[in-house]
């Protein structure tokens, strides 16, 4: 299947989502879902693979054992990219992701370490100034009000090193181009331009050695 964007009714499919979050309404509706929403991802995530690497959709129902909202859906369907980019469409429209969203505490000691060394830090500085320049804005994360134990308040990088996590991220609100191929373009523009700061992260920060819980 070629994937030619997502059709209207994916959109029409999660803005009733929203209005009825509910088990009888995925049921009466599952098919389309299938067919606008999770075919036509299924269809770009196989597209994207020779060069972003395999996808994995998440599933749609929300986890709510510890929420205050038992909703029992999600409103959006995402994809992860073994790149790490992530892919998201709701009835908002088109988001896309980069970097590393939630760092464990033993990255998180390698982020600071890397921010803070003048050679490593700058190179940080310049590729976010590069991946902002291409479109893409760079976020942090769950940003400390101070400066984290151990670095003083004046550092140069204070700001970057208040974060928990940091990535590139960007937003397209619902238009007709969105049903067409313009949106594998928009995807794939997006995952190149944010991929400096991938390869920053993978190579000061890389994957967390703690045991998985």
């Amino acid at each position: 299947m070629t994937f030619k964007g997502w059709p209207t009714e994916a959109l029409d499919f999660y803005e009733h989502l929203e209005a009825d979050n509910s088990k009888s309404f995925w049921q009466a509706h599952k098919e389309q879902y299938d067919d606008a929403v999770r075919a036509p991802m299924e269809a770009l995530l196989a597209e994207l693979e020779p060069e972003f690497g395999p996808g994995k959709i998440f599933r749609p129902n929300r986890d709510v054992r510890f929420s205050a909202d038992k909703s029992p859906y999600k409103t959006h369907i995402g994809a992860h990219l073994e790149s790490g980019g992530y892919i998201q469409l709701s009835a908002d429209g088109l988001a896309c992701g980069n970097g590393m969203y939630q760092l464990a505490p033993d990255q998180l000691e390698r982020y600071r370490a890397a921010v803070a060394e003048d050679v490593s830090g700058a190179e940080l500085e310049r590729v976010i100034t590069r991946v902002e320049q291409a479109g893409p804005r760079v976020h942090g994360r769950d940003s400390l009000k101070s400066a984290p134990r151990g670095y003083a308040k004046d550092h140069p990088r204070i700001e970057l090193l208040r974060h928990k996590g940091l990535v590139a991220w960007q937003e397209w609100e619902p238009a007709k181009w969105l049903g067409t191929r313009a949106a594998h373009t928009r995807i794939v523009d997006f995952l190149r331009a944010s991929q400096p700061l991938r390869d920053w992260l993978d190579g000061h920060v890389g994957p967390s050695e703690l045991p998985s819980r």
